[in-house]
């Protein structure tokens, strides 16, 4: 029969960690001891070949091997094997001290779903965090998180967190990189899991060799994960800025020429403000679109005001209000035309006639586009339906 299974479990992903990976098994098997938890230790192993496997084996690990390369790929596959009701994950190079399980057992057990290590309310080593990613990287990348998803941590990135297995089970981690620190969080935040953290300490390495992080490529990764599960602040609110300067600018020249200061402004701004518009709603529909394919596909949970829109937002109001977009547009056009007729299709006034011309023509591709987005928004919800 199957022992019973552990209170927690300690998972570690490794590539080429002979090192120092003995040290950190031993130091998480001690813990469980010292504490009277239940434990196991599980190494998620990448496709090591400097005898990371027989020492993980020999130090006491459960040994899981995992094809698939990259960091996020590794803890999946561990995080697969584990058996506990809790898992504690962390880096197998011996800056994070494993002595520290019994206090994130704590936090979880005081109902929390997920407790990040944060260096930044704990130690940080001398040498321990390169000058970059202590001072611009991780600062940068953790106040973006706070401001996208409103997660309550100061350290988005620590190496060490743990978890409730069955909760973080339910979240449908896929990303297979670096970025899988970040997702885990963002997700985390999203699905409303309680999110806590505690002091931790990060101390210099003991590998004699150059981490497999890499500065601006890692760096990158987690910025770009961050900016795709933020539709609201990748589109909605830079488009939603736009077409109000725009929408503005255009209401103001509209009657005639503006002079601010020296500067004359004319048909040419109006010409200006116009590609604004365009730009902001193409930047708010993909915003849409981006949402209720996320929403559809499970990457992000349901939003109730999403759906309290699309009750009254359907494909027929999108081209009811495509159709009187296109209407405007096309009396403006017109008028236009008349004008050009009465003159015997000779010269106009290019102030006048302009002034006319590009709202009428920015209509007509609003109107236009309408219609085509109205169409593409319903296909992607045929299965949110």
């Amino acid at each position: 029969m199957d022992p019973a299974p552990p209170l927690v479990s300690v998972v570690i992903p490794c590539l080429d960690e002979a090192e120092t990976l003995e040290r950190c098994v031993r130091r998480a098997l001690d813990t469980f001891g010292a504490a009277g938890l239940a434990g196991e230790v599980i190494v998620a192993d990448n496709g090591s070949t400097d005898g990371s496997r027989e020492i993980a084996v020999g130090a006491g690990a459960r040994l899981v091997p995992v094809p698939e390369r990259g960091y996020g790929a590794a803890l999946l596959g561990g995080v697969a094997a584990a058996r506990g009701r809790y898992v504690v994950m962390g880096d197998a190079d011996d800056s994070y001290d494993f002595g520290e399980v019994p206090s994130f057992v704590s936090k979880l057990e005081e109902g929390y779903d997920l407790v990040m290590g944060s260096r930044f309310r704990g130690r940080i080593e001398p040498g321990a965090m390169p000058f970059l990613h202590r001072w611009l990287g991780n600062p940068v990348l953790s106040f973006l998180g706070r401001l996208f998803f409103r997660v309550p941590t100061s350290d988005f990135h620590c190496g060490i967190r743990a978890f409730r297995k069955d909760a973080v089970d339910r979240l449908g981690l896929r990303t297979t990189g670096m970025e899988f620190a970040s997702e885990m969080v963002v997700k985390a935040a999203l699905f409303g899991l309680r999110i806590g953290e505690i002091p931790v300490t990060l101390r210099k390495d003991g590998r004699s060799r150059p981490p497999h992080l890499r500065t601006w490529r890692d760096g990158w990764r987690h910025l770009r994960f961050l900016l795709i599960y933020s539709p609201r602040w990748l589109y909605l609110w830079p488009g939603l800025l736009l077409v109000l300067l725009g929408a503005g600018l255009l209401a103001w020249l509209y009657p005639g020429p503006r002079h601010v200061g020296a500067a004359t402004l004319d048909v040419h701004a109006m010409l200006g403000a116009a590609v604004m518009v365009l730009a902001g709603v193409e930047a708010v529909t993909f915003a849409v679109f981006a949402k209720v394919f996320a929403v559809t596909e499970g990457l992000l949970p349901e939003d109730p005001r999403v759906a309290r829109v699309f009750r009254f937002v359907t494909l027929e109001t999108g081209l009811v209000a495509s159709a009187l977009l296109l209407a405007a547009g096309a009396g403006l056009c017109a008028s236009v035309a008349r004008d050009w007729a009465a003159s015997v299709f000779n010269y106009l006034d290019y102030s006048v006639s302009m002034r006319k011309m590009i709202p009428g023509a920015l209509l007509l591709v609003l109107g236009a586009h309408g219609l085509l987005a109205s169409f593409f928004l319903s296909i992607l919800g045929l299965k949110r339906r």
